[in-house]
């Protein structure tokens, strides 16, 4: 049996994830999953909200529970949902993935389409703590 790819881990680990999605709005189900520097594995999904601006998602849902566990530097990140192209994360998650560097993110749907991105291509000249 071969070893999986850091990446092929992270897929499983954000599709597991996903199943977990509170999603009774849009039924949009997002896994994500984010490797650490020093090797550990965190995984989210999005939880909606009836009040729509209280939903999270699943990128910063995730990026969130590895900083409460006192992780703050990143190797990669990524993101699943189903559709025909991979998912890309919105404006919030894209600035919030900037505040902790550029990390490689990997973009996937489903159907095991996996797509690799990298922090600065989706938000280029992103604010950061290096302009305060």
């Amino acid at each position: 049996m071969k070893d999986k790819t850091i990446v092929e881990t992270l897929y499983e680990e954000a599709m597991k994830t996903r199943e977990n999605a509170y999603t009774p709005y849009s039924n949009f189900k997002v896994g994500a999953s984010l490797l650490s520097d020093n090797g550990e594995i965190f995984s989210g999904c999005n939880v909606e909200n009836a009040s729509y601006g209280l939903s999270l998602c699943a990128e910063r849902n995730t990026i969130f529970s590895a900083v409460a566990r006192g992780e703050r530097k990143f190797k990669a990140m990524l993101i699943v949902a189903e559709g025909e192209a991979p998912v890309k994360p919105c404006g919030a998650c894209r600035q919030v993935m900037a505040e902790f560097g550029d990390f490689d993110v990997y973009l996937a749907n489903t159907k095991g389409k996996i797509e690799k991105t990298k922090v600065s291509e989706l938000l280029p000249n992103a604010f950061s703590p290096k302009d305060l």
